[in-house]
């Protein structure tokens, strides 16, 4: 049912993705920024970004279904407003805090014998942990919730807004680190700090602006489906049809009735209970998103998480080993950006032109085979694989010598370690290897190897993207309104577990001779996780697999999902 014009649905689109670009302009900032401060703040050592990154993963990874249950049990609102305050103000204050460390720095590490400073960095980590817990909230809520209701039932809708958001996404994780780094570049750190905190403090204000103004152009916002009343439904009709109304079971409740019964409701609650509680979301989470339709789709998804294939800290000093300048890797930097705006174009005409679960199909083979180019280039001239040498060896002797191994986190749920032979001075602009003899004039490595490996890298993020997108709609279209934040939260959760596990074989293996085997590690998980995505769209479309693609929407029926429940 249509509740405003096709004019009021324009600008409600518009404001939804107004309200996107300048949330994740704030975002990439703050987590491109926050790692740097946290180098600059420990004397060029990596130690607190590689802390940081691991608190911010590891929290993620245990709270995730917990946020996403808190999305799924208040109003739509109240989670947005509450989240996109918590968010904002926790950057500005420890925007704050870092600017009265820089400018105090010397006073604070001669206090308490150095450990009030400690006690800032702590403080610092916590805020910004809350600051990345929120955005995960605000993302649950936006991304998976608000515009699946502002898209109504039309899904090539849904498809383009969620190919307009992730451009803005790859638009803006170039742009913000760029005008960030700029700033510190010609200014200072204390500079930049003030600069992302007045940016938060108005971009707060103008996000709480676009929430409200979309929440009152979309009137089924204010809508949420009982819990309770789908629960009572999946035991009375355990085989629902997929085209059932709200009116044969599911009751929509206005959200602002809702808590207005929970006092009448409340009962006496043990101190047992109410410490088991989060325990026992974590574990129901966990096993609702077991029992999802699109489980495979989403471990599927998760396991392109397991990779040293993208532009991180980790490919960037291992192409620095190989001889690629700063300028070269921008410019690969700026050819990722575009072949992943290329993959989002090629969702929205793949989807209309074969349906969304053979879209996925499609975007996973086509990454597959750029990948291949990135194994190949593992055994080609100039590659420094070597399986002889031992990858502990070079942090052994670091240990003996009492030198931490540089390591790097990206607070963005991607940690990092640099690798202790060839891992550029960022702040500086060096490129020189950290621990090379400067006596010593290295012979050139010919360039096949590492120009295949970017070659496939690059041009798999057009099927990379094309298919993260297709997981994010059969998420969007096939998990219940009541769980789609728990849901979600569990798939965040995943996703971040795959990047840990990523972050500790690069630890184990941090030597440049030691890449080429990452790589075809990578590739393996990669492939697994297609696979994965492959059984899913084989259960979901049996025979349809193998049928050639037709151009008819209504003949390619992707709701045909065992156990679809999306309802709006």
């Amino acid at each position: 049912m249509s509740f405003f014009s096709g004019e009021d649905k324009n600008r409600s689109q518009y404001s939804r993705c107004s309200l996107t670009s300048a949330k994740y302009r704030g975002d990439r900032m703050w987590h491109f920024a926050v790692s740097v401060f946290l180098v600059e703040l420990y004397g060029n050592s990596l130690l607190l970004t590689a802390v940081y990154g691991l608190v911010v993963a590891g929290s993620v990874l245990l709270l995730g279904a917990i946020i996403g249950d808190w999305v799924d049990k208040n109003s739509r609102l109240k989670v947005a407003q509450t989240s996109l305050v918590v968010q904002n103000a926790s950057v500005i204050l420890c925007g704050i805090i870092l600017m009265i460390i820089f400018l105090f720095k010397t006073q604070l590490l001669t206090l308490y014998h150095g450990w009030l400073l400690t006690m800032c960095y702590i403080l610092v980590i916590t805020i910004a942990n809350i600051a990345n817990l929120a955005s995960t909230a605000t993302a649950i809520t936006i991304q998976r919730d608000w515009i699946v209701v502002v898209a109504g039932e039309d899904r090539s809708k849904l498809a383009d807004m969620n190919a307009t958001i992730r451009r803005i996404d790859q638009l803006t994780n170039i742009l913000a680190p760029m005008a960030v780094g700029q700033i510190m570049t010609f200014g200072s750190p204390m500079i930049g700090c003030g600069f992302i905190s007045g940016w938060n403090l108005m971009s707060m204000c103008v996000e709480y602006l676009l929430l409200w103004k979309v929440y009152q152009k979309t009137p089924t916002l204010a809508l949420k489906c009982s819990k309770v009343e789908e629960s009572e439904l999946k035991q009375l009709n355990i085989k629902k049809e997929n085209d059932m109304k709200p009116a044969e079971g599911v009751q929509l409740i206005v959200e602002k009735d809702v808590t207005g019964f929970e006092p009448q409701q409340e009962k006496e609650v043990g101190c047992a209970a109410r410490i088991a509680e989060p325990f026992i979301t974590f574990r129901d989470g966990w096993v609702a998103y077991y029992n999802q339709p699109v489980f495979l789709a989403g471990m599927g998804l998760a396991f392109l998480y397991m990779t040293v294939l993208g532009f991180d800290c980790i490919t960037t000093g291992y192409a620095y080993t190989q001889g690629l300048s700063g300028s070269v890797l921008s410019l690969l930097m700026g050819a990722s950006a575009i072949t992943g705006i290329m993959g989002t174009v090629a969702f929205t005409w793949l989807r209309r032109k074969c349906g969304l679960i053979r879209t996925g199909l499609i975007s996973g083979v086509a990454q597959l085979s750029c990948l291949v180019l990135c194994a190949i280039s593992v055994f080609m001239p100039g590659s420094p694989l070597d399986l002889t040498v031992s990858p502990f060896a070079d942090i052994s002797a670091r240990l003996f010598e009492n030198e931490p191994l540089p390591t790097i986190a990206s607070p963005g749920g991607e940690p990092e370690v640099a690798f202790a032979t060839g891992m550029p001075n960022l702040l500086n602009g060096s490129t020189t290897p950290a621990y090379a003899d400067p006596e010593m004039s290295p012979e050139p490595v010919p360039l096949i190897s590492v120009s295949l490996l970017f070659a496939g890298v690059i041009a798999a993020r057009v099927g990379l993207w094309s298919f993260d997108l297709t997981v994010t709609q059969l998420l969007q279209e096939n998990v219940a309104e009541s769980e789609r934040g728990i849901i979600n939260g569990v798939q965040n959760s995943m996703n971040y577990l795959l990047d840990l596990l990523h972050f500790i074989m690069v630890i184990l293996a941090p030597n440049p001779e030691a890449f080429g085997l990452l790589v075809l590690i990578s590739v393996s998980f990669v492939a697994m996780g297609h696979i994965m995505y492959f059984r899913f769209a084989q259960k979901s479309l049996g025979k349809q697999i193998f049928a050639c693609c037709t151009p008819d929407p209504k003949a390619v029926s992707d709701s045909s999902l065992p156990g679809n429940t999306s309802t709006v």
